[in-house]
């Protein structure tokens, strides 16, 4: 028996087997089961994710006799009656396909328009159906748009395009639209586990959420890489097969990449490319891969869920959120996602994904020197007399994973804001308590004006102001690249117009270790404030009589302080 591919033999054949159009399905059951019928419907999405396959089983639901002949218009078509299998089979002679890519001139409209004249031979309606309707040429919309508009009661229209952008509107006008959504990975995963367990073919679920992930929201191209999974496997889909014949990155590599990023080695991200390269292993898929893990980092850090697939994927994932600050999470996330880009533009794309981190290795907290991997020195006057007394510390923004103990360490005492010092004569030996009170205060407060954007807003909150006299100020910021004289001109001129200072008054940034910055500050309130709402709900009587009764517990990472949830 000639094999059938997987697409073919288990696409829907009735609503109920549809799978991720439920509000579709919804719609179109409710239509037809209180006889509210339009004349034409317009069907948008992606491709492989069940335009076609909606137009035949509405064209069933409309011509279905049932079993026993007498059936009239339902959800449910039996799949049994002549119309059902004749419309499967694609022989009914009332339903009509036109496939507008290779026939979109005038005259192959007006040749299916001819037919509209002549009611049904075998069944209860005539079905048009026109798949990809934005390839239609002006003059054939124009040759379609009296008969769209009032059609003969036995005809129903059926439109489906890929790019609705282009379908006229006077044709949208006319149509009920509905939007097929691309499917979630783990819809498609637990749609492709029924399937291979009715063909009995073994499967791992890793590889099943491989494929789901490949398929980028279509059934079709999920059902058609399994047939080749199946095939590279012989007869079984496993999850190191299905990542070799998909050219995916092994988590491993992207899990050392980043922690060398977050260590600041930029020997160690070198090497670790030209390994990467020697294997064979895709730069995109490099950085595809890295997105995903950042966002499972990012959605830990702030939520405490683990969204990795297993446990050892989510033991990793733990491990980077305690290594990168959410700031920096967010940074290398926008910079893996705009460098893939990035790769088609350079010569060598290993090249380009290297490029694409050692950038964000200059935008790191700790800003590694060039020509080597570690985090840039003191400045010098710290490495002759050694740190000042009066700094303190610097401490990560605590996850919500972490245990208590480590939120309560993360959190340092810090004094209460003071108002913004008017330029006088102040020697550069003011004590650095009252300088970091200072500045963060004067920080805060054209922050909340809106006078601090972008760069510049980044160089105010990384840095700290080490002296303060009549002639100008100078900062210290951890990052090369925030203190260039772009970000540092700009943060002159806000803060020479809020201070109103005379010409000639200057501002000076150096490069090196700092400490009590006032994104420090905020990282730190951050932590008590989110310290407090979680002794707060353990000591709350409510819940501790739940449990202590009901044996409840808290979901971990559920405690938001109510400041940060209405930000």
């Amino acid at each position: 028996m000639t094999y059938v591919v997987l697409a073919r033999k288990y696409r829907p054949k009735t609503f109920a087997e549809m799978v991720g159009q439920e509000h579709v399905v919804q719609a179109l059951g409710n239509a037809l089961r209180s006889a509210r019928l339009h004349h034409a419907y317009l069907f948008t999405g992606t491709r492989g994710i069940g335009k076609t396959t909606v137009s035949r089983i509405l064209a069933k639901s409309l011509n279905c006799t049932g079993p026993d002949g007498q059936g009239g218009i339902t959800d449910t078509p039996c799949g049994v009656c002549d119309a059902c299998r004749a419309i499967d089979a694609g022989r009914f002679v009332d339903y009509t396909e036109l496939d507008a890519a290779s026939n979109r001139g005038v005259d192959e409209v007006q040749t299916l328009l001819e037919q509209a004249v002549y009611k049904p031979v075998q069944g209860r309606f005539k079905v048009f159906m026109i798949d990809e309707v934005h390839m239609l040429t002006n003059t054939a919309f124009n040759a379609m748009l009296k008969t769209l508009e009032e059609p003969p009661p036995y005809l129903k229209f059926v439109l489906a395009t890929t790019d609705p952008q282009k379908v006229p509107v006077t044709v949208l006008s006319r149509c009920l639209q509905f939007n097929l959504r691309p499917m979630a990975p783990d819809t498609v995963a637990e749609h492709l586990a029924r399937v291979l367990h009715a063909e009995g073919i073994e499967a791992e679920p890793a590889a099943l959420k491989l494929l789901g992930r490949a398929a980028r929201g279509s059934m079709r191209d999920a059902l058609s890489l399994t047939d080749q999974a199946i095939a590279y496997g012989g007869g079984a889909v496993r999850a190191a097969q299905v990542r070799a014949m998909l050219g995916a990155v092994q988590r491993e590599h992207v899990t050392a990449l980043l922690q060398a990023v977050a260590a600041g080695r930029a020997d160690e991200v070198v090497r670790l490319v030209d390994a990467m390269r020697a294997e064979g292993v895709g730069a995109a898929a490099t950085l595809e891969e890295m997105t995903a893990v950042l966002h499972q980092v990012a959605v830990w850090q702030w939520t405490g869920l683990d969204a990795a697939d297993d446990d050892e994927a989510a033991a990793a994932v733990r491990a980077l959120a305690a290594q990168l600050v959410p700031d920096q999470v967010q940074l290398l996330y926008s910079l893996a996602l705009h460098g893939r880009a990035e790769l088609g533009l350079a010569p060598d794309e290993y090249a380009a994904l290297t490029m694409v981190l050692l950038r964000a290795l200059s935008f790191a907290p700790a800003a590694p020197a060039p020509g080597g991997g570690g985090v840039a020195s003191a400045p010098p006057q710290e490495a002759a007399n050694g740190p000042r007394p009066e700094a303190v510390a610097p401490q990560p923004a605590p996850t919500p994973a972490q245990p208590r103990e480590a939120v309560a360490a993360a959190v340092t005492p810090q004094a209460p804001a003071a108002p913004a010092t008017p330029v006088t004569p102040v020697t550069a030996a003011a004590d650095a308590a009252e300088l970091a009170d200072a500045w963060a205060a004067l920080v805060d407060r054209l922050d909340r004006a809106g006078r601090l954007q972008a760069l510049v807003r980044e160089l105010a909150l990384q840095s700290t102001l080490v002296a303060r006299e009549a002639g100008g100020w100078r900062l210290r910021c951890a990052s090369a690249t925030l203190a260039q004289d772009g970000p540092r001109q700009r943060l002159q001129s806000v803060l020479a117009q809020h201070l109103g200072v005379v010409d000639g008054w200057t501002l000076s940034v150096e490069v090196g270790a700092v400490s009590d910055t006032p994104a420090q500050r905020h990282a730190a309130a951050r932590a008590a404030r989110q310290l407090a709402a979680q002794q707060a709900i353990e000591a709350d009587p409510v819940v501790q009589a739940l449990q202590r009764d009901w044996g409840a517990t808290v979901v971990a990472g559920s405690i938001t302080p109510l400041d940060d949830a209405a930000a």
